[in-house]
């Protein structure tokens, strides 16, 4: 089994790593037009690297696209004026937004289009995959991208028309945002650098990590740990009357349209 790579940046540096860490043993082939990428990923990870596109397509039995959404239909363009593809090939696509509708006018069969969403923890094999298919991908390939995925983390097969939202909120810039505007208005008010960053960090990541191994509902924990009348309870009541859910709101709608734009 042969998995190719279209794209070598930071998605692919992550799931490759991911694999590796899985143990994964199938050959993995990266394409990209920067030799330096190509040549940092075959230092980090010994990969085989093809620089020429139409070599790289020729070998795969799994092609992943791994490219910006503007760079999608030009390469997909590419690849069929090429005539390379002869046989069935598995094709999933990591660009947001870009629907597979779009994908497969792009380049139909033999391919068979799937979509997913990789997070970049997949890193250190804690990621979080949505995916989505095309009607015509048997189950056999199905199956193949939910296990090629669950090596890096949970996979969810979600439906295309929530694959934006998903996209804005699972980010893990959530996180590092949080962290760096929290740790910052701790530092602000009196704390070190090092005492904010510490502090913030186990606020948002140790109490989450918390919920996820208790089993406890969100809003019991929420309640025991800001009571009104106290600290905690102060802090929160004054973060919701400066709006910090209407930001929220505000920063996943922007997200989602971006989303769309990329769709058109």
């Amino acid at each position: 089994m042969t998995t190719v790579f279209l794209g070598g940046g930071h998605i692919t540096s992550a799931l490759i790593a991911g694999f590796r860490l899985s143990r994964y043993d199938g050959r993995v082939v990266v394409h990209d037009r920067n030799p330096e990428k190509l040549r940092a990923l075959r230092r980090e990870f010994r990969i085989e690297s093809a620089g020429d596109l139409k070599s790289a397509v020729a070998q795969a039995d799994i092609l992943i696209v791994a490219v910006r959404p503007a760079s999608v239909a030009g390469m997909l363009d590419e690849i069929e004026s090429s005539g390379t593809i002869k046989k069935p090939v598995l094709a999933i696509s990591l660009a947001a937004g870009v629907p597979i509708k779009k994908l497969r006018a792009r380049l139909g069969p033999p391919v068979h289009w799937a979509r997913a969403m990789p997070s970049p923890v997949c890193r250190i094999g804690r990621g979080l995959t949505a995916v989505v298919f095309d009607r015509a991908v048997p189950k056999r390939s199905r199956n193949q991208v939910h296990e090629l995925f669950a090596r890096v983390g949970p996979v969810l097969e979600i439906p295309e028309n929530r694959f934006d939202t998903f996209t804005a909120t699972f980010s893990p810039s959530h996180g590092y945002h949080a962290l760096a505007v929290l740790a910052k208005a701790a530092e602000n008010a009196g704390l070190g650098r090092e005492l904010a960053l510490t502090c913030a960090a186990h606020a948002l990541a140790d109490s989450i990590f918390y919920w996820r191994q208790s089993g406890e509902k969100l809003d019991v924990l929420l309640s025991e740990a800001a009571t009104p009348g106290g600290t905690a309870g102060a802090t929160m009541a004054a973060m919701d009357n400066a709006g910090y859910a209407q930001a929220i709101a505000r920063g996943l709608r922007a997200g989602v349209e971006r989303g769309r734009k990329n769709a058109r």
